[in-house]
C-alpha cells in the first residue's frame, strides 16, 4: 500500500467542508494530520468528520506549521491567504491556496517569491477548470480550432446569489464582493483557454445598487444591509498587449432573466465558442454555419464507466496531490493566478479612481 501524504488543513468553515475535506478524505492519497481554524469547535468537528483519533487540532495556524507535513490546505478569507500560504511554504509544505489567490496583486507576489525560494509547489483552487466541458473547450482552444480569440466574455452573473453566512459581505476580509468571489473563476477559465496572460490596460466599474433592498427573494435568505459593504455588481473592460478585449461580468444580485455563472464566451477567427446551456461551438463551413453541440454526457458502457474523480474539486484535489507526490503536473500555475489576481485589483482600483488602470512592467 502505498505510504499516504501527510497533510493540514487551515480553515474549516464553507470551503474546507464543502470542498477539500470531503475530497482528501475520498481520494485515499493522504491523512489529514492537523486542522486549525480561529474556532476550535470547527476544527473539532473537521477532526471528528474527516481526521482520525490521532489528528491534532489548532487555533493558531503557526503552530500548525511546526508539524512534519508534505502539503498544507489554505480554506481562510481572501485577507489572510498571502500570509499563511507565504508561511507554509516557507516552513517546506506544498501549498493549495483557495481562490482568489491574494486579496492585490502585491500580497499575490509575495506567494510567488516564496514559492521560489522555497522550490515547494504552490497551486490556486480554481477547480472550474476541471469541468468536462471546461476541458474539452480548452483542448479545442489548444487545438487551434477556433482560431486567433481577440475576443471573449468572462461571466459570473445572478440574479440573486448573494451569500449571507461568513464574511463575504465584508469588504475588509475579501476585498470586494462577486467580482473576488465569482468572477474570478469566470476570468481564470477565459485566460486559461484564451492562453493569453499579459493585460495592457483595464477599465472598470463597481456598483452598490441593491445592497439596501428587503424581501430579496435571494434563496439564501434576505441579506442584512448594514453588513453587505461590498459591490453587488461589477464590470470590466480588458485590452491584453495582443490586442484582444475582454469583458469581465461579475455579480450577486442584478434584474437579469438569464444569469450566468462561471462561464466564457470566446470569439476567434476560424470559430466561436460558448458556454451558454452547454458547450456550443459554432463557425461557418461549405457556405454554411453551424452551431456544434459536444456531448458531456457521453461515457463508456453501462457495465463499466470506469474509476476517478466524479467532480470538479475532486479532480482538482486530486491533481494536486498526486504533483506533491511527483506523479504528474499542476493544472492551475501560480504565475497565471497572480495574472487574475492583478486584473481584478485593476477593475476595482478604476472603479474607484474613475481612470483606467495601465499594466507597465
Amino acid at each position: 500500500m502505498a505510504e499516504l501524504l501527510k497533510v493540514g488543513v487551515i480553515g474549516c468553515g464553507g470551503i474546507a467542508n464543502g470542498k477539500h475535506l470531503p475530497s482528501i478524505k475520498k481520494n485515499g492519497l493522504a491523512e489529514i494530520v492537523a486542522v486549525c481554524d480561529l474556532i476550535v469547535e470547527r476544527a473539532e468537528k473537521a477532526k471528528a468528520e474527516y481526521g482520525t483519533p490521532e489528528t491534532r487540532v489548532y487555533t493558531d495556524y503557526k503552530e500548525l506549521l511546526k508539524e512534519d507535513l508534505d502539503a498544507v490546505f489554505v480554506c481562510t478569507p481572501n485577507r489572510s491567504h498571502s500570509e499563511i500560504s507565504v508561511a507554509a511554504l516557507d516552513s517546506g509544505k506544498h501549498v493549495l491556496c483557495e481562490k482568489p489567490m491574494a486579496i492585490n496583486y502585491e500580497e499575490a507576489k509575495k506567494m510567488l517569491e516564496a514559492q521560489k525560494r522555497s522550490g515547494k509547489l504552490l497551486t490556486i483552487g480554481y477547480q472550474g477548470r476541471q469541468r468536462p466541458a471546461h476541458r474539452y473547450l480548452k483542448e479545442i482552444c489548444d487545438a487551434g480550432e477556433l482560431g486567433d480569440i481577440y475576443y471573449a466574455s468572462a461571466n459570473a452573473l445572478r440574479r440573486r446569489g448573494v451569500p449571507t453566512w461568513g464574511v463575504f459581505l465584508n469588504e475588509y476580509e475579501q476585498g470586494g464582493g462577486p467580482l473576488i468571489d465569482i468572477g474570478t473563476h469566470a476570468l481564470d477559465l477565459t485566460l486559461w483557454c484564451m492562453n493569453n496572460y499579459k493585460p495592457k490596460y483595464a477599465v472598470g466599474t463597481t456598483y452598490h445598487k441593491l445592497n439596501n433592498d428587503t424581501k430579496t427573494a435571494n434563496p439564501w435568505g434576505d441579506w442584512d444591509p448594514e453588513k453587505f459593504s461590498v459591490e453587488d455588481s461589477a464590470f470590466g473592460f480588458v485590452v491584453m498587449e495582443n490586442g484582444a478585449t475582454i469583458h469581465v461580468n461579475a455579480s450577486w444580485a442584478l434584474n437579469m432573466a438569464e444569469p450566468e455563472d462561471g462561464t466564457t464566451t470566446l470569439c476567434g477567427t476560424k470559430a466561436g465558442a460558448d458556454l451558454k446551456n452547454g458547450l456550443r461551438i459554432n463557425g461557418v463551413a461549405h457556405g454554411r454555419q453551424f452551431t456544434t453541440l459536444p456531448d458531456m454526457a457521453a461515457g463508456g458502457v453501462d457495465f463499466f464507466k470506469g474509476k476517478g474523480p466524479s467532480t470538479p474539486q475532486e479532480a482538482e484535489n486530486e491533481i494536486f496531490l498526486k504533483a506533491v507526490k511527483g506523479e504528474g503536473e499542476l493544472c492551475v500555475l501560480p504565475e497565471q493566478a497572480a495574472v487574475v489576481t492583478r486584473i481584478l485589483e485593476a477593475i476595482y482600483t478604476s472603479a474607484k479612481t474613475g481612470e483606467p488602470v495601465y499594466f507597465n512592467d
